[in-house]
């Protein structure tokens, strides 16, 4: 039975790998990858290891998986936030049909400050002098 529930994780892990590389080749633009394959990958990555965690049933190998899917769940979305961060700041075209960015007004690329939009009424960020 385990060898079983191990083979319908492992197929589900695959597949949801191939759907983020599919994702990584159709999506039109650089955030939409990145959400595609950072998503798809992390879960069919950590559904592979759990998979051979089930299938071996040992000790050693459990904590293995669990070690992989904790490093991937963490890291994955850091990761691609940094890429997409970076992406943003070089000019990274978005897609032509992306209907709002929310940091264009408040993003100050040159310098790569962030501006929140919250400051006291009739004060106006100082953007010489951060």
């Amino acid at each position: 039975m385990s060898s079983f529930f191990a083979s319908v994780l492992l197929l589900t892990g695959a597949a949801f790998t191939v759907i983020g590389a599919l994702g990584l080749t159709r999506m039109p633009d650089l955030m939409l990858r990145m959400h595609a394959t950072t998503k798809a990958g992390a879960l069919g990555a950590g559904l592979v290891a759990v998979a051979a965690a089930v299938y071996f049933a040992d000790m050693p190998v459990v904590v293995r998986a669990v070690s992989i899917l904790a490093f991937v769940v963490l890291t994955a979305p850091i990761a691609a936030h940094i890429i997409g961060r970076a992406g943003y700041f070089k000019g990274v075209p978005l897609w032509d049909r992306t209907l709002r960015d929310d940091l264009k007004d408040k993003l100050d690329v040159d310098d790569h400050v962030l501006y929140s939009g919250l400051e006291p009424e009739g004060e106006t960020p100082d953007r010489d002098n951060p």
